[in-house]
């Protein structure tokens, strides 16, 4: 069966298997600590960890050798911030509340008063490298942190591929599918032994379809809610928000189309402030796309830039963003000749557990970051 997940009707997820794991009815969210920490025997004595392990390299080496390609080049860049690239979503609010509805993991600098975040995104400082007219494109492979609460799907700890370009979002989303369907060729050609290990012949056809036609199922958000209602008649997702559109709602959505879908323009402010805005069919929305993997969830998040200084100020407002520091970030925005950019942000977790189908992301990790333990 293609995909990761079953979406069970109570909300909870079922798994499919492959060649390595026994399919489950319900799989648990928690993940115990002890899965993440007893890791010496595994990796001693596992074929899983050798095989990933293979498999990783050959991600690195296309990635690097894809943006060589396309003239990107690799940006150097902190992981120490004040500039948290997603604070949240407002959800209606009058405004959001900057420290409490986001979730940076929080470090004390030194002598300085104020606290310093460890980065979520390279985002931001991806943007700032473009400052520079002469470069057209940069990209970066670095470690992400979220407070967030790990789970089946979730590490507090992982790892991003991030492009930015001074491109329309049009072409972002081709460059990132493009990224997708090379490194999928390729680990197809040098390291098919190592996918079978874990996939079974109707995956790997997949796999092939994909980075032949390099497409997937594309959808507003609005196609995408009207698709869930119909699937499961709850008039929840008749209310124009991503309120309801969870990790549940993404496998849902993506079982149902039964492809890579491509989820466009969610509601304005309910994804991170630095989103171009748009207006369709009278709803105020973001020049935003999520990539989902098929029966599982997002993968890449992507999306055309702020092109303006005073859309910036009007997002900044709403979003309750503390000037002093995103002041450089509102200086890259006055310059009259400024151009607009368009990133993506690929997780690559994420990317290796939809893969090889595996239950878990902490399956893919060999030293997983969880909420729950800080070893080995």
């Amino acid at each position: 069966m293609l995909g990761v997940y079953i979406p069970n009707p109570d909300g909870t997820f079922g798994y499919v298997g492959n060649r390595i794991f026994k399919s489950m009815d319900r799989i648990s969210q928690e993940l115990p600590p002890k899965l993440c920490e007893d890791r010496v025997d595994e990796l001693r004595n596992g074929e899983v960890w050798d095989r990933i392990s293979r498999i990783n390299h050959r991600i690195e080496i296309v990635t690097n050798a894809y943006f060589d390609e396309i003239g990107s080049l690799f940006a150097l860049l902190p992981q120490t911030t004040r500039m948290i690239s997603s604070p949240g979503a407002v959800y209606g609010k009058e405004k959001l509340h900057y420290t409490q509805d986001s979730v940076p993991i929080k470090l004390k600098w030194f002598d300085l008063d104020k606290e310093v975040y460890l980065s979520e995104s390279s985002q931001i400082y991806l943007e700032l490298y473009l400052i520079s007219k002469n470069l057209r494109s940069v990209y970066a492979i670095y470690n992400s942190f979220r407070k967030e609460q790990s789970d089946a799907t979730h590490l507090a700890e992982f790892h991003h591929i991030e492009f930015e370009g001074k491109i329309t979002q049009t072409e972002n989303k081709k460059i990132a599918l493009g990224l997708l369907a090379r490194i999928i060729n390729e680990l197809l050609r040098k390291n098919k032994e190592d996918l079978a290990y874990f996939l079974y012949d109707e995956d790997i056809d997949y796999l092939k379809k994909f980075s032949s036609n390099k497409k997937g199922t594309e959808l507003t958000f609005e196609q995408a809610l009207d698709l869930l209602y119909r699937s499961t008649k709850n008039s929840k997702y008749k209310k124009f928000t991503s309120k309801y559109f969870g990790a549940w709602e993404e496998v849902k959505l993506s079982s149902e189309v039964g492809d890579m879908t491509l989820v466009s323009e969610y509601p304005l402010y309910e994804v991170a402030f630095y989103h171009a805005p748009m207006v369709k069919n009278g709803n105020e929305v973001a020049d935003n796309t999520d990539i989902i993997w098929p029966a599982y969830r997002e993968i890449i998040g992507s999306g055309g830039r702020v092109k303006s200084l005073r859309e910036l100020e009007l997002k900044a407002k709403k979003f309750n963003l503390p000037r002093e520091d995103y002041k450089i970030y509102f200086a890259s925005r006055k310059p009259k000749d400024y151009q607009q950019t368009s990133g993506f942000g690929l997780g690559w977790e994420r990317m290796l557990q939809g893969l090889l189908k595996m239950p878990y992301i902490h399956s893919v990790s060999a030293f997983p970051r969880v909420h729950s333990t800080i070893y080995p």
